[in-house]
């Protein structure tokens, strides 16, 4: 590399382009595979659940949630199977963790969440978190 009069041999800005290579929009992309993005749902759904749900990610009532991705073409969709706590405002707690889960994803990934389904598994009473079922 040439050294500009008067500089210290380092350059400014950026490299130059290699010749020969086609500009890197043309290069190629990257894949998230779907398990990936279903793995980042998870935590994300995790996280959402213990805000806005008021459930603590390690408390022994709930069980963790789990996630199902689909990838095509830049978009996603995503099924979260989580618990609760009863009481709740079912429909409210469930609208803002598919926001948040949406956001959170779209984020990491750079994909667009085109559909966020949510099922409740079931209710956890804060009793049912220290009784134990007899069969």
């Amino acid at each position: 590399m040439k050294a500009r009069p008067g500089s210290t041999g380092e350059a400014s800005g950026p490299p130059a382009p290699a010749d020969g290579l086609p500009p890197p929009a043309e290069r190629g992309a990257t894949v998230i595979p779907d398990r990936v993005v279903a793995r980042i749902a998870t935590q994300a759904a995790r996280t959402a659940q213990s805000r806005r749900a008021a459930v603590p990610p390690a408390r022994g009532g709930a069980t963790a949630p789990s996630a199902s991705a689909a990838v095509r073409t830049g978009s996603v969709r995503l099924h979260l199977a989580l618990d609760l706590p009863y009481p709740t405002d079912i429909p409210q707690v469930c609208e803002r963790i598919q926001q948040d889960v949406a956001e959170r994803v779209a984020q990491l990934t750079g994909l667009r969440v085109g559909e966020v389904t949510l099922t409740v598994r079931r209710l956890v009473t804060a009793a049912g978190a220290s009784r134990r079922r007899v069969r």
